[in-house]
């Protein structure tokens, strides 16, 4: 029972152990080559950052107070029929003739 319990303990001292350190690339293989318009090839720490785009930061606030919402014309139960619209704010205004 003892053996047991020494076996898993230096099993999961090893199953810790891990190098921390930069990435580099295998022995037998290049670093990426730099891209079109690039001055610079970029960094192992550069290419496992992600982008702005990929990882956005976040707002939990997404209201700064409580507003009472405005009316919505387009916000409709289903099979309710839409309000009709003021046709003289339809109509064109007339043009100034010359």
């Amino acid at each position: 029972m003892t053996r047991r319990i020494v076996f898993l303990m230096v099993l999961s001292t090893l199953c810790a152990c891990g190098k921390v350190g930069d990435l580099e690339p295998r022995s037998a293989q290049a670093a990426p080559p730099k891209a079109y318009g690039q001055s610079e090839t970029p960094t192992a720490q550069a290419l496992t950052t992600a982008s702005v785009q990929a990882r956005p930061g976040r707002s939990d606030e997404l209201l700064r107070r409580s507003e009472r919402r405005e009316a919505d014309p387009f916000d409709l139960p289903p099979g309710a029929d839409p309000i009709p619209l003021d046709p003289k704010a339809l109509a064109k205004p007339k043009q100034k003739q010359k």
